[in-house]
């Protein structure tokens, strides 16, 4: 059976026998706050729970590395939204220790994509159309500093309104433990 089939009939049970009905909410988060993290799988259900989030509680971004590249790109435009349109009052920028991001290496990248069957031409037509591949899949050297910048680009968006508090933190990925880099409200000062 495929992953797609297996998803789909364990779908068709989760309807038919109601077990949405425990996580029904609104489209607006109970506890104000957008949060963006990262991808990574051992924080599906740990940072929630480190939080003492419900479902209903936050709106939560997800990307590699909870990182703001562009100041007007997707994640920008999704804190933005979460602030005018779905009452977030503060956003908080979560980033953790071990992170796939944390030291990556463009050109690794780009040759698994090679080895993959993505043609060199292919790149190469990236690469002159203005995006630089290489700046694009690059990671960082610390989760700290990464959160730091990310907090800063929120922080100085022209839209952003100067009374939200961004904070930054790191959590540990084994243990839920949050570490405070960047604290929003002494921002607000």
């Amino acid at each position: 059976m495929s992953l797609i089939s297996e998803i789909l009939d364990h779908n068709d049970t989760f309807v038919d026998t109601k077990q949405y009905e425990e996580y029904y909410t609104t489209k607006f988060p109970d506890k104000k706050m957008v949060i963006l993290t990262c991808m990574d799988t051992r924080l599906v259900e740990l940072l929630p729970k480190s939080m003492n989030l419900r479902n209903g509680d936050a709106k939560i971004i997800k990307n590699a590395g909870a990182l703001v590249t562009h100041p007007f790109g997707s994640v920008m435009r999704s804190i933005i939204v979460a602030i005018y349109e779905l009452n977030a009052h503060e956003v908080l920028v979560i980033g953790h220790n071990e992170c796939g991001m944390t030291g990556l290496n463009s050109s690794s990248v780009l040759k698994k994509a090679l080895a993959s069957g993505v043609s060199p031409d292919v790149i190469d037509t990236i690469n002159n159309s203005g995006i630089n591949l290489s700046k694009w899949l690059s990671g960082f050297e610390q989760v700290s500093d990464s959160v730091k910048e990310s907090v800063n680009i929120i922080r100085n968006h022209p839209l952003l309104p100067k009374t939200i508090p961004v904070h930054g933190l790191v959590i540990d990925p084994v243990t839920g433990k949050l570490d405070l880099i960047a604290d929003g409200y002494d921002n607000k000062k």
